[in-house]
């Protein structure tokens, strides 16, 4: 792995009453029932509530408790552009065979309609997923021997076996690649708030310190990921094998914070059908990262001492680093 990096020179409806016999008036008492039931709808409507669809501006304290959504996603040429994938809170970009990237998207605090193309799970999903309070993960498979670990897994697996009229196949590219989820489908909804904060992460703002950095690029044996900073958008913009990445409607994904994590990937006892390897990325242990935010870099340590652990961010003093808010990428460097 090698990561090159380029510094800037200097930023319920109520109910309905009962129509009264033309004979007879209504009692005291179900006036009073009326009344309280009107009063009870209005304070439902009055606006101190937001639907669980929408993006929440102050996210609830509750969120470690809350369940996110996790899919993954292809991320080869044949695949691009993805769906749905700017409306998720948090993307992984993992290694998989033959040294190609792959993606894990988190949502929670919104859902798109739909979201795709969604490809198989790998080992490495299995531990890094338990950060999370057992998440809902929407895969298209796994190779049979995974499958056992897989249901072992603290986690809500929901492949299209579970869930066949979540999934459909798009008419305009071939398979593998077209395999989509329609979210709305599955037994998931959104709770409003931010993903960041079932891992024990917070939005606030930057440490002090940090190099001013125009563009950061790690690479894998055959996929590299570049993140350029846009101080017009406050965003990096991120670009895949050296080309934009883009919405399906032909928006620039952009994240907010961008943190490449230096991991160790070793083999694992799992391999493809053309008999490549499938990586392991050990997201348990700890090391070095570096942050980018607001057009900056920032030298970080991470730790997660076991796999029920969150992991940490922090400055090399160990002091908490906390996230621009916004959309998060993690990408896992090899070291």
């Amino acid at each position: 792995m090698s990561v090159a990096r380029s510094k800037a020179s200097a930023r319920p409806e109520a109910p309905t009453r009962p129509k009264a016999s033309a004979r007879s008036k209504p009692s005291v008492a179900a006036l009073l029932t009326a009344l309280l039931l009107v009063l009870l709808a209005a304070g439902c409507t009055s606006g101190g509530g937001s639907e669980p669809e929408s993006r929440s501006s102050s996210p609830s304290s509750t969120a470690p408790d809350a369940k996110v959504l996790a899919v993954k996603i292809d991320n080869v040429a044949p695949a691009r552009p993805q769906t749905g994938l700017e409306r998720a809170d948090i993307v992984y970009v993992e290694q998989v065979e033959a040294g190609l990237s792959r993606l894990l998207a988190v949502y929670s605090s919104e859902l798109p309609p739909v979201i795709g193309p969604v490809r198989s799970a790998r080992e490495t999903d299995l531990e890094l997923l338990r950060q999370f309070d057992r998440p809902v993960l929407a895969f298209s498979g796994a190779q049979s021997r995974l499958l056992p670990a897989i249901d072992r897994a603290p986690l809500d697996a929901v492949p299209p076996s579970a869930a066949p009229r979540a999934y459909f196949r798009g008419p305009e590219r071939p398979a593998p690649h077209n395999l989509y989820l329609r979210p709305e489908r599955i037994p998931y909804a959104a709770s409003g708030t931010e993903a960041v904060e079932a891992l024990g992460l917070r939005f606030g703002p930057a440490p002090p310190g940090g190099s001013a950095e125009e563009s950061r690029t790690v690479r894998f044996p055959s996929a590299r990921t570049t993140f350029t900073w846009s101080a017009e958008r406050e965003r990096w913009l991120v670009s895949m094998d050296g080309s934009p990445a883009r919405t399906s409607e032909g928006g620039r994904l952009g994240a907010a914070t961008v943190i490449v994590q230096d991991v160790t990937v070793r083999p694992s006892a799992f391999g493809d059908r053309s008999g490549n390897n499938t990586p392991f990325t050990e997201t348990v242990g700890s090391g070095t990262a570096h942050v980018l935010r607001d057009g900056k870099a920032y030298e970080a340590r991470w730790a997660r001492p076991s796999a029920d652990a969150d992991t940490a961010f922090t400055t090399p003093d160990g002091e908490r680093i906390d996230l621009a808010s916004g959309p998060l990428w993690i990408v896992y460097a090899p070291r």
